[in-house]
């Protein structure tokens, strides 16, 4: 019995060492360096549209289903640089390229979930300058 446990985990473990490697499509392994790419001009672009809308959630039960589902949500969303939802307060606040998103697109995911158990009002949108 006890070669079985010590060869079960000696396979689970070569299993795990061989199979986490981060491989290209030919086989070689990647650097996490040459896996990092900045392009400084559409940082900089981003960060000169990013607006940060505010707005009231109603309908949340719990912090983590409710709150957390919402948040993971508007994260997600493309454009989207920040979203941060306090259930305490019902209020959402989510930094996002203007570019990209619309606070009108921002509410409608809020409502589309969980079959429109959420109501989104008090909708304030900041420029950040």
């Amino acid at each position: 019995m006890n070669i079985i446990k010590t060869l079960s985990v000696i396979a689970f473990s070569a299993l795990v060492f061989t199979g986490c490697k981060n491989t290209d499509k030919d086989g070689t392994i990647a650097s996490p360096d040459s896996e990092i790419v900045t392009d400084n001009a559409q940082n900089k672009e981003t960060a000169a549209n990013l607006e940060t809308a505010t707005f009231k959630i109603d309908g949340m039960m719990c912090p983590m289903g409710c709150a957390a589902t919402i948040e993971n949500k508007l994260s997600g969303l493309d454009g989207v640089a920040q979203a941060k939802v306090d259930f305490d307060n019902k209020l959402a606040t989510v930094s996002f390229d203007a570019k990209k998103q619309s606070t009108e697109n921002l509410v409608k995911t809020v409502e589309d979930i969980a079959d429109h158990a959420y109501t989104v009002s008090d909708v304030k949108t900041v420029e950040k300058i």
